[in-house]
C-alpha cells in the first residue's frame, strides 16, 4: 500500500537526475491548482469589526477562509472561499501523529487609495513549496494560490485595518489529512488560508529587547529542516524561550556548535552591524546553509541594503560569525547595532545579549529605541508595503 501511494504521488512530480541539473517529469492526469475554478460562499452571520486599538495578534479572525483539498488520485480540487469554520478530522489523521504540517506568514496592507496589497508573496509561495516537498506533501503553482488569496482578500477587505503598522496577517497552511496510523506518504492533504487583523508589533514604538545566548538547546542542525517553515520546528523552541524568560530575557539568540555560531533570534533572522578597521561598516547575517530560515524580510533587507547603501562605506555579508566575535567586537567598540528581522515585526532592535554565567554584551542603540540602520530598514520596507513607494514587483495589489 505504501509503495503504491508513493508511486502515485511521484507521477505528479518532477524528480531530479543526480548531478545533471535536469529532471524527469512523470506523465500525470492529476488536476493542478486552478484559480479560475474558485467558488465563493459568503457568510450569513458577519462578525463585528473590532476597534484597531483592541486587535491582538492571532486572536481575531475574518469572516471567511480559503480551502483547497488534494488527493493522490485526483490532484487539486476546486478552491473554495467559505465562511470561517472548524475543521473535522479523524483522530488518526496523519498530521496529529507525524507532523505533516507547514505554514507561511504573510501580511496584507491597505494603501492610501484603499487598495489591498501583499508584500513579496511570490517568495512565500516558493518557500511553501520547498517545505511541502521536504515532507512529502503536494506542491502547487504559487501564482494560482496567490490569485485565490487576492480574491479572499477582496471578500474580507473590510477586515484590513487602515494606518501604518496595521495589517491583515495571512496564514497559508497545509496539512496531511490521511486517516491512518501508518507512517507513509500522505494521499490526502488540505491547503487553507486564514486571516487575522493585527496592529503594530510595537504599539508604542520600537522596544529594544534583551536576548539570552542559548547553547543548551539547538533550533536547527545541518541536514535537518531548519530552513523550512514547518510547525515541528517551533514547539521545541518554546521551553528554551520560557527558560530565557525566567531569567529576564525576551528571546533566545540561538547558537550552534562548540564555536557558538549565531544562527537566528527567537523565530526571526538576525543581523549585526560592525565597524571594521578599514572604516567601513559591515552588515552581517548568517548564510543560508540549511539551518537558517529563508526569511522574506531577511532577503528584502539584504537586497535593499546592497541597492541603497553606499558600497564605499558599507559591506553586506552573508557569512558565519560567532558569539565570541560579537563579544570581542563589542569590547573593542566595534559593535554598532543589531536587530531581528521577520514578517511580524519587520525589524526588532536588540539592546543586550546575556549568558547564563552572568556575562553580558551591551548592544548600542544610537536612536534610543533602535539603531540607525534598524530604523532606516524598517522605513524602507514600510513604504513599499503600503504602496507609498514602488520597488520592483514587491507590492501586489489584489484584483
Amino acid at each position: 500500500m505504501l509503495l503504491r501511494t508513493l508511486l502515485t504521488n511521484l507521477r505528479a512530480r518532477s524528480l531530479p537526475l543526480a548531478g545533471s541539473g535536469m529532471s524527469i517529469r512523470f506523465a500525470s492526469t492529476l488536476a493542478p491548482l486552478d484559480s479560475t475554478k474558485l467558488t465563493i460562499e459568503h457568510t450569513t452571520t458577519p462578525k463585528p469589526k473590532l476597534a484597531k486599538e483592541d486587535l491582538v495578534f492571532g486572536k481575531y479572525f475574518t469572516d471567511h477562509m480559503l480551502e483547497i483539498e488534494w488527493t493522490a488520485s485526483s490532484g487539486w480540487s476546486t478552491p473554495k472561499i467559505t465562511p470561517y469554520h472548524n475543521l473535522s478530522l479523524d483522530p488518526s489523521t496523519i498530521v496529529f501523529h507525524y507532523a505533516f504540517e507547514l505554514f507561511e506568514g504573510m501580511k496584507a496592507y491597505r494603501d492610501s487609495n484603499g487598495d489591498i496589497r501583499t508584500f513579496r508573496g511570490d517568495k512565500n509561495m516558493i518557500r511553501m513549496n520547498k517545505s511541502a516537498e521536504r515532507i512529502a506533501l503536494p506542491t502547487f503553482d504559487g501564482e494560482e494560490l496567490l490569485k485565490c488569496i487576492d480574491k479572499f482578500l477582496l471578500v474580507d477587505r473590510d477586515f484590513v485595518p487602515e494606518g501604518n503598522g496595521y495589517s491583515l496577517y495571512l496564514r497559508p497552511t497545509m496539512i496531511g489529512t490521511t486517516a491512518s496510523l501508518g507512517v507513509g506518504v500522505p494521499d490526502k492533504a488540505l491547503l487553507y488560508v486564514i486571516a487575522s487583523p493585527v496592529g503594530p508589533y510595537y504599539s508604542s514604538g520600537f522596544k529594544p529587547v534583551s536576548l539570552e545566548a542559548t547553547d543548551y538547546a539547538v533550533r536547527a542542525w545541518p541536514g535537518g529542516v531548519g530552513d523550512k517553515k514547518l510547525g515541528a520546528n517551533y514547539a521545541p523552541c518554546v521551553k528554551p524561550q520560557l527558560e530565557a524568560a525566567s531569567r529576564g530575557y525576551a528571546q533566545n539568540l540561538w547558537l550552534f556548535g562548540e564555536e557558538g555560531y549565531i544562527t537566528e533570534v527567537g523565530t526571526m533572522n538576525v543581523f549585526f552591524v560592525f565597524k571594521n578597521q578599514d572604516g567601513k561598516r559591515e552588515l552581517v547575517t548568517a548564510p543560508l546553509d540549511g539551518t537558517i530560515l529563508e526569511g522574506v524580510t531577511r532577503d528584502s533587507i539584504l537586497e535593499l541594503a546592497k541597492d541603497r547603501l553606499d558600497s564605499a562605506e558599507w559591506t553586506i555579508s552573508e557569512r558565519k560569525y560567532t558569539i565570541g566575535e560579537v563579544e570581542e567586537r563589542a569590547n573593542k567598540g566595534e559593535l554598532v547595532e543589531a536587530f531581528g528581522a521577520g514578517t511580524a515585526a519587520i525589524v526588532s532592535p536588540i539592546k543586550s545579549i546575556g549568558f547564563r554565567d552572568g556575562r553580558n554584551i551591551e548592544v548600542p542603540v544610537a536612536l534610543g529605541n533602535s539603531g540607525e540602520l534598524t530604523s532606516q530598514v524598517a522605513e524602507w520596507i514600510r513604504k513599499i508595503q503600503y504602496g507609498e513607494e514602488s520597488y520592483k514587483n514587491w507590492s501586489r495589489v489584489a484584483k
